[in-house]
C-alpha cells in the first residue's frame, strides 16, 4: 500500500508548472506590480508602499545585472533600452518614497515590460 502511494505521488502531475525564462520574468515583474498597485491605493500604508518599492528596486536591479553581463543573449540595443528603463525605474522608485503619485509610472513601465514579455504588442 505505501509503494503504490509513493509511486502515485512520484508520477503524478507537479502542481508547479515548469516555466521558461520570460515566464518567470513575467511571473516577478507581475507580483512587484500588483504590490506597487496596492501601495497606490487609498489607505495604504507608508510599509506597505516601501515594501513594494524596495521589490521593485531588487527587481530592477536584477534585471540590470543581467543585462550587463557579456553572456546575455538580447541584441545590443535592447539591452540597452531595457537599462536605461531599470536606471530611471531604479530612480523613480527612490521619488516615489516621498511622492505617491510616481508610483503610477513604475506601474506603467512595468507594465509594458511585462506586454514585450508576453509577446503582445505595445499600445500605440
Amino acid at each position: 500500500m505505501i509503494s503504490t502511494s509513493l509511486a502515485q505521488t512520484a508520477y503524478a502531475a507537479s502542481a508547479t508548472p515548469v516555466r521558461t525564462e520570460r515566464g518567470t520574468e513575467y511571473a516577478a515583474f507581475q507580483t512587484v506590480t500588483a504590490r506597487l498597485n496596492k501601495a497606490r491605493r487609498d489607505g495604504a500604508s507608508m510599509s506597505e508602499r516601501t515594501a513594494a518599492l524596495h521589490d521593485n528596486r531588487k527587481l530592477w536591479t536584477i534585471l540590470a545585472s543581467d543585462l550587463a553581463d557579456s553572456d546575455n543573449g538580447l541584441p545590443q540595443s535592447l539591452r540597452a533600452q531595457l537599462f536605461y528603463l531599470a536606471e530611471f525605474s531604479l530612480l523613480q522608485s527612490r521619488k516615489a518614497l516621498h511622492e505617491a503619485d510616481a508610483l503610477g509610472g513604475l506601474v506603467e513601465i512595468n507594465t509594458a515590460v511585462m506586454r514585450g514579455l508576453s509577446g503582445q504588442e505595445a499600445a500605440a
